[in-house]
């Protein structure tokens, strides 16, 4: 209880660094309760956030500025991983029960015509719910998706695997400084990073990639950013089966970023191409 108390302390003092208003709300739905923060003018075009596994929510703190200017953002904690979503309902076997448990987010706050915006983990859960309910969506926006259009490397999941096993503070730290080249910026991000190595989880779902034939006919206007230092995949390859498997989608390589990195530091090019993408 101790280690969860100083997990949640940390959650809430990144939150209180966004720069806009923030209304905590749980949602409802068969698999739990869904934390979302939500922000932005309430007349805004609405904008779905899906951060990266073990992230959660708060992890928006360097974008929700820009994206809160002319959009109503939602960022959400995912279900069965970290963060004060509760998954005490049906289990969660794979990406199916995600974008089930995304049609209840989008049904009970009236979501229709969203932006839905993923990185990492939350990339590959937005572009399955785009295959699975294109007419539900404006936009799709994913950052350095992981297994989506290429595998991810052996040696990013090697690295990763000791921390998965037994997190340690120590093996955080290291795992990050490994994929990033440098220690966060932000020191409240810093502790929060921290907490996170005795925070709990119910599930996060092995990640399938999806076909090229449900991607070729994936029919919602994409941008796909890749980190260009990023180590969770070959990035030129990545783009290019992108552009192979999604001909309409823009794809662009984000310089100076590593997959962690994002969306936290340097976020000035982040934050332009994706206001210029979702306006």
């Amino acid at each position: 209880m101790a280690d969860e108390a100083v997990f949640f302390a940390a959650y809430d003092a990144v939150l209180r660094q966004w720069p806009v208003e923030v209304r905590s709300v749980d949602v409802p739905s068969p698999y739990g309760s869904t934390r979302v923060q939500i922000c932005g003018p309430e007349g805004g075009a609405p904008i779905v956030l899906l951060p990266g596994g073990g992230a959660t929510s708060v992890v928006w703190f360097a974008t929700v500025g820009a994206l809160a200017r002319a959009h109503r953002v939602y960022a959400v904690d995912l279900m069965g991983d970290i963060g004060r979503s509760v998954h005490d309902g049906a289990p969660l076997r794979g990406a199916g029960d995600l974008v089930a448990w995304l049609d209840t987010l989008f049904d009970k706050l009236d979501l229709d015509g969203a932006h839905l915006c993923g990185h990492s983990y939350g990339a590959w859960i937005a572009l399955n719910y785009a295959l699975h309910a294109p007419h539900r969506l404006g936009r799709l926006a994913l950052l350095d998706p992981a297994n989506c259009f290429a595998g991810m490397s052996a040696r990013y999941l090697m690295h990763g695997l000791p921390m998965l096993l037994k997190p340690t503070v120590q093996r955080v730290r290291a795992f990050h400084r490994w994929e990033t080249g440098r220690t966060p910026e932000d020191p409240v991000w810093r502790a929060f990073l921290d907490s996170t190595a005795t925070a709990r989880r119910s599930k996060v779902v092995a990640m399938r990639r999806p076909s090229a034939q449900q991607l070729r006919a994936c029919t919602v206007p994409a941008l796909v950013l890749l980190a260009e230092h990023s180590r969770v995949h070959d990035v030129p390859r990545v783009a290019a089966a992108a552009r192979r498997l999604l001909p309409e989608a823009s794809v662009v390589t984000l310089p100076d970023a590593s997959h962690h990195s994002i969306p936290t530091e340097r976020p000035a090019e982040l934050n332009r191409l994706l206001s210029e993408f979702l306006t």
